[in-house]
């Protein structure tokens, strides 16, 4: 779980047209804008450079605004060992039910990883890379992903950049699932690993989001926060909906302070009743989706 590294910023040319992708909207309140852009964690260097109106939204923004500075590597890999690891002496071996262990040795070994390079780390972490290194044979990339174009482009601009949110708290996320809780998102996401379902669902998003298409994106962020799954059901509850009112919070005080920001962020806390958009609409906001 590497930081993404920059990609280049580049301005589209009109002999080659850029389509629309992602999600972008215009937030107004009491005389200060901000822009609120769907992002992606991984992508491919074909999605650069953004299309117009996007390009033109950040240089007009007086900051960036992203959920993590990607470019903080410690911080980011000391909370990565705080609540991705278990403590010295301890391995995963001993965490799990024989038949998760020895779905795991599968699944691993198809992956080309051994178990001792993963055993120290807890299920959710190994559920993680593993379906990060099926989705990078289908070629979507970390190096690729929206954020390192965005700094890469604001550091050209000379614009600061602030956070939403910290690592700690990212990742301390993944630590509310018990032990029981971890082995089945483990092995949910190793049975979609399997069926193809993994690949299909990451792969679509990305492909929804690289065309704009508002209504497959929608669909897709039903698909992946609803059931009564572990997975499912911490997407929903806790990587959505606990985060986005904090979020929402935070985008307000930056708006306070900063005449225009540019906020990117994760595409799925754009989608739904209780999006970000949402909560800043009922918060008195004047939002409008550009597309």
């Amino acid at each position: 779980m590497s930081v993404p590294t920059a990609v280049t910023a580049a301005e589209p040319t009109q002999a080659q047209p850029v389509p629309r992708r992602g999600a972008l909207y215009r937030v107004r309140h009491e005389g200060r804008t901000s822009y609120l852009f769907g992002t992606i964690h991984v992508g491919k260097q074909g999605f650069f450079p953004l299309e117009p109106e996007v390009t033109r939204a950040l240089a007009d923004s007086s900051s960036l605004v992203l959920e993590l500075d990607t470019r903080a590597y410690e911080p980011f890999q000391q909370a990565l060992t705080k609540y991705g690891t278990y403590p010295a002496g301890e391995s995963i071996t001993r965490h799990l039910t024989p038949a998760a262990l020895a779905k795991l040795e599968r699944a691993l070994a198809k992956a080309n990883i051994s178990l001792r390079s993963v055993e120290n780390y807890r299920p959710w972490l190994v559920a993680n890379i593993l379906v990060g290194t099926e989705i990078e044979k289908h070629g979507y990339h970390r190096s690729n992903g929206v954020e390192g174009y965005l700094l890469t482009a604001a550091m050209q601009q000379k614009k600061p950049v602030r956070e939403l949110e910290t690592a700690d708290f990212q990742l301390s996320l993944f630590a509310s699932l018990d032990d029981r809780q971890q082995e089945q998102y483990l092995l949910e996401n190793l049975d979609e690993l399997e069926n193809g379902k993994a690949v299909r669902k990451s792969a679509g998003l990305i492909d929804a989001w690289s065309n704009a298409d508002a209504g497959q994106i929608a669909a897709l962020a039903r698909e992946l926060t609803s059931g009564d799954t572990v997975s499912a059901t911490f997407m929903d509850r806790t990587l959505l909906r606990k985060r986005n009112p904090a979020m929402t919070a935070h985008i307000e005080a930056i708006m306070r302070t900063d005449k225009v920001a540019f906020v990117g962020i994760g595409l799925l806390h754009l989608v739904g009743s209780d999006s970000i958009p949402e909560l800043l609409r009922r918060r008195g906001y004047d939002v409008e989706q550009m597309y």
